[in-house]
Parts: structure tokens; C-alpha cells; sequence
């Protein structure tokens, strides 16, 4: 299957970076290279892009796609360790960086990834595939009480007890093998006039999971406050969410980085010695307009939010 995802906020993003033309920028996310590929037109031939991803073949086409670029290097990794790989690269500052947390077209709308309860494919779900641990696993080996939490936790999923008791069910009679097997599975456990009303009960246990096989909110905070220190003054990050749960970690931590105190407001002085390291440019979240909107569906749920280093 051909990799292909559109870009979400392409010029949205493209604006909140501001970007200089003889700059260092990093996209942390490269997918299948679509913001990567507008970044770099914008740059000299001083200028330089460093691209990550975890997902082999967004790698792949990324150096196809820029294997005649010399601005732009490609390199398989998680974007978490991205502060680490670019200081053993002898880069210790940077004018802009992007991080889309979405999950790509490509991994949804292919079945044999397991990402999607629309398509079927083998329980998988790792953006990863080198990694050990996938959906199958989780699915099937979890204890009731850990499934239970990871659903309450990643999906809000008010019916969690009851899906996971079909899921236990179910599994005790014979592995849950496919993405179309546990999507009935869920369903099963509402009402089939919710199923019905409502549509897509799924979609909540599916991103619960996904998050848990590829710990995508593990260490986002942390990292996030490091990429941010190593922007140079001036230097912008734009971080695109697609849930609550890692826009709430993107909007705390970019509001404690822009506050100067950040002690609990019942201490009458400050002892933190906290100082702001950077300033929001857009307070409330970009969302996409209405021709995004109709152009690409899964933008519906993208927020944008862009902070600027002092």
C-alpha cells in the first residue's frame, strides 16, 4: 500500500513556525513527509531539516522522497529521543520544530497495521514494528483490572467494565485474533440501539490501546519542556494533538513554561524561582477551517498550539 497521509494545519503550521531561511528545523513526525516536504521548500541551501519517525515506512519513503536534498536528513527514531540523537549530531539549538502526535492516514487505512476498527488486519497497532510489545498482547494477556485502567485512562471510556468483560469472555474461549473480532466484541457489550444511534463505540477502546502499545503519552511532558529549551531565541514549536488527553499535557506544560511563578496559589511569595522561557503565540488552539474540514475529515479533532523561546 502506497504511503499516503495529508497533512493536517499544513498552512497553519507552516505560519506558527515563522521559519528562516538559513535555519535548523526539526519535525519530529515526518509520516509521509508532507509538512517535512513544505518546511524544506522554504529553506536555503544553509538552511537544514532533520526529520524523525518510529514507523519504518514513513522512514522509507522519506529518504526516497529526499535523497537528493542534502538539507534534509532522515533518521529512524522515536521523536522522544530526539534531544539525545541531536546532541550526539552536534546540535545543540534549533529555530523550529514541529510535532504532529496524530496517527497517520497510511497506518489507519492499512489493514494489515491493525490500527483501525474499520479495516481488518491481525490485532497490531505499533507505529514501531520493531518493538515487541502490540495490541494482540494487550488484548489477550492484560489482567481485567490493568485493561480496565488503560481504558478508563487513554479512551474515558465510561463503559469500560462491560467491554472488558466481554474482551475476558471472549478470549477465554479462543484468542482475539483481528481488529474485526474485537470491534464485535465491544459492540456486544451496548446496547444495540447506542451501536446504532451513535456509531463508532469502538473508537474509544481502539485509542485506549493504541496509546498503551505505543506509550504514546509516556515522557511527553518531559520531553516536550526539552525540545523547547533547545530552540534558539526567536525559535518556534508547533505541536498538533488529535485527543484531549495530549492536548492537556501540551497546553500544561507550554503554560508553565510561559509563566514566571508556578507555585501553588495559596503560598503568598514565590520560592520556586521559576522564570518564563518562552511565550504563547496563540492562547486558545488553532483548529482547521471549513475547507480542511471538507478536504480531509480527520482534521476535525486536530488543535494546534505554538510557543515562541524568549
Amino acid at each position: 500500500m502506497e504511503f499516503k497521509h495529508k497533512p493536517v494545519l499544513l498552512d497553519e503550521v507552516i505560519e506558527g513556525l515563522d521559519i528562516k531561511e538559513n535555519g535548523i528545523y526539526i519535525d519530529c513526525t515526518m509520516g509521509g513527509g508532507g509538512h517535512s516536504s513544505v518546511i524544506a521548500s522554504r529553506l536555503s541551501q544553509d538552511g537544514q531539516l532533520i526529520g524523525f519517525d518510529r514507523d519504518m515506512d514513513a522512514i522509507n519513503v522519506c529518504r526516497e522522497k529526499f535523497k537528493n536534498d542534502k538539507r534534509v536528513k532522515v533518521v529512524y527514531s522515536n521523536y522522544k529521543d530526539a534531544p539525545s540523537k541531536l546532541i550526539e549530531m552536534g546540535i545543540n539549538e534549533f529555530d523550529g520544530l514541529l510535532i504532529d502526535l496524530g496517527v497517520s492516514s497510511y497506518q489507519l487505512d492499512n489493514g494489515e497495521r491493525g490500527f483501525s476498527f474499520n479495516n481488518e488486519g491481525r490485532l497490531d497497532m505499533r507505529m514501531d514494528t520493531a518493538q515487541e510489545l502490540d495490541a494482540y498482547y494487550v488484548v489477550n494477556n492484560y489482567t481485567p483490572a490493568r485493561l480496565m485502567q488503560i481504558l478508563y485512562r487513554y479512551g474515558e471510556e465510561d463503559n469500560a467494565k462491560r467491554i472488558v468483560q466481554k474482551i475476558c469472555e471472549a478470549r477465554a474461549e479462543k484468542p482475539i485474533e483481528t481488529t474485526t473480532q474485537l470491534k464485535e466484541i465491544i459492540e456486544s457489550a451496548f446496547p444495540k440501539k447506542i451501536i446504532y444511534g451513535k456509531g463508532g463505540v469502538s473508537k474509544k477502546t481502539f485509542q485506549a490501546i493504541r496509546i498503551e502499545v505505543n506509550a504514546e503519552l509516556d515522557g511527553l511532558d518531559e520531553t516536550l519542556e526539552t525540545l523547547a529549551k533547545m530552540l534558539k531565541p526567536g525559535g518556534r514549536m508547533a505541536v498538533i494533538t488529535f485527543h484531549s488527553l495530549e492536548d492537556r499535557i501540551v497546553k500544561n506544560v507550554f503554560k508553565d513554561l510561559a509563566t514566571d511563578c508556578i507555585c501553588p496559589p495559596k503560598i503568598p511569595v514565590c520560592i520556586c524561582g521559576h522564570r518564563a522561557c518562552v511565550k504563547l503565540v496563540n492562547r486558545k488552539p488553532i483548529t482547521a477551517g471549513e475547507e480542511e474540514l471538507q478536504d480531509n475529515s480527520r482534521s476535525s479533532s486536530a488543535k494546534l498550539r505554538v510557543i515562541e523561546k524568549l
